[in-house]
């Protein structure tokens, strides 16, 4: 059997595994440990299978991906975004939908505190869906909003998928970082005018809101949300700033986390284990993963299997729109049934030699990358985002409803996505600005 066809087998087994509902690490890594033996021998695939873990785990750049996840728990714990919401509603409340849009903006904030798309969704989805339903907001909408604004938690930054992206690329995480604000505020802004759009065709889905707010009532507000701009000041524009790397942000966001709810008297021993245990955890779930994907990056350059796809593909075109028109459909249908960090480590490996041999700029094809698993996070059937939702809220709404009303800020995100890939300049030039 030629080397070729056994990457190829490989694949196909990868995504049959994966379809059976095998956690993506274990997939990754027995398949990559067979698919190595079969390349070379036993002796061989074991060896790489004890040396590849050791060293990608204590690369000091991944160090990023616990601190971040740290930094989001804390916050959401130290309870630093209680008054997100409600400011955000004062702030909009004179536009059609004002509660649904103030829940994008509010999600947009927090994401910059975050990092995480599933945290963000989980957080918003207890404090503003029940102000929603309470407003007679139609339920899709008011679910749908939340699964979908949660997203934003992978592109606007710090994101981890960023981190893990430029691990896995040798790209410049903080140019990443960077390239990923413009087309997450475009991607807020086009969520908001959707909300806006149906509301005006039709008012039934969000009754307009009387409440008339009193200054008090308003300063009050704005005063509770002092901490996270705080804290997205104090990383982002250090870190942009140069004062320390993208690896160190996620340490000195947990710090300001930690001091800012001393200062507030919110910090306690039970809060900080809580979060350093989830943190833990989640930590764990994704180094399994990403350690399964980097023995899978060798089993791929053994096999020559990218090498093989790239030129199958450049016989066919080799127009760049084209291509990433094709990628762009295999990662939305990989997202109906993959989760996000599972999708980029599986076709990264795959998809790569292309991208280089098109000269397509990395950190360009990074957020392309990100945009195209933030839709992966609302698809049915397996939206992350929408079962995050529906276990926030419990029996309160139906698990359809809010595929139901994701699907409308689908077609806003397919349309910025669109744009991404049309005009690059929307992601390149904010790190081209600073590199100058």
């Amino acid at each position: 059997m030629e080397k070729v066809d056994i990457g190829l087998i490989s694949i196909g087994l990868t995504l049959l595994l994966m379809a059976l509902r095998l956690p993506i690490g274990i997939a990754l890594i027995g398949v990559s440990i067979g698919g190595i033996a079969t390349v070379l021998n036993f002796r061989a695939a074991w060896s790489i299978a004890n040396s590849i873990p050791y060293s990608f785990v204590a690369s000091w750049e991944l160090s990023a991906v616990p601190m971040f996840l740290l930094m989001g728990y804390l916050a959401a714990r130290a309870e630093l975004t209680t008054g997100l919401f409600v400011s955000m509603r004062i702030l909009l409340n004179r536009i059609p939908g004002s509660l649904a849009s103030a829940s994008v903006a509010a999600s947009a904030l927090f994401a910059a505190a975050s990092g995480s798309s599933v945290a963000t969704s989980a957080a918003l989805a207890r404090i503003a869906v029940p102000e929603m339903l309470k407003a007679k907001y139609d339920k899709a909408l008011a679910t749908g909003c939340i699964a979908a604004a949660g997203t934003l938690g992978s592109l606007i930054p710090p994101s981890i998928l960023m981190v893990i992206y430029g691990l896995f690329t040798d790209t410049s995480i903080g140019a990443l970082f960077l390239a990923g604000v413009i087309p997450g505020v475009l991607t807020a802004f086009a969520f908001a005018l959707m909300i806006t759009i149906r509301v005006r065709l039709r008012p039934d889905i969000a009754p307009k809101s009387d409440v008339i707010f009193t200054r008090e009532e308003k300063l009050a507000a704005f005063r509770d949300i002092w901490p996270l701009p705080m804290i997205i000041v104090g990383v982002l524009g250090g870190l942009f700033a140069g004062a320390f790397t993208p690896t160190e942000a996620g340490a000195v966001g947990a710090m300001l986390v930690c001091l800012i709810s001393a200062v507030r008297r919110t910090l306690t021993f039970r809060m900080l284990l809580e979060a350093a245990k989830d943190a833990a955890v989640s930590t764990t779930v994704m180094f399994v993963i990403a350690m399964g994907a980097a023995m899978y990056i060798r089993l791929m350059g053994l096999t020559g299997v990218p090498d093989f796809l790239a030129d199958q593909m450049l016989t066919l075109t080799d127009n760049t729109f084209l291509i990433l028109l094709l990628i762009s459909l295999i990662f939305i249908f990989l997202g109906m049934f993959i989760d996000s960090i599972g999708i980029m480590l599986l076709t990264l490996p795959v998809v790569m030699p292309l991208l280089q041999e098109l000269g397509i700029d990395m950190i360009w094809f990074g957020i392309i990358t990100i945009k195209l698993l933030e839709i992966g996070l609302i698809t049915p059937p397996v939206g992350l985002n929408v079962y995050v939702v529906k276990s926030a809220l419990g029996d309160k709404v139906k698990l359809t409803t809010v595929f139901r009303g994701a699907a409308w800020f689908l077609f806003a995100d397919l349309l910025v996505l669109l744009l991404l890939i049309l005009f690059p300049i929307i992601s390149l030039w904010l790190p081209g600005q600073m590199a100058q």
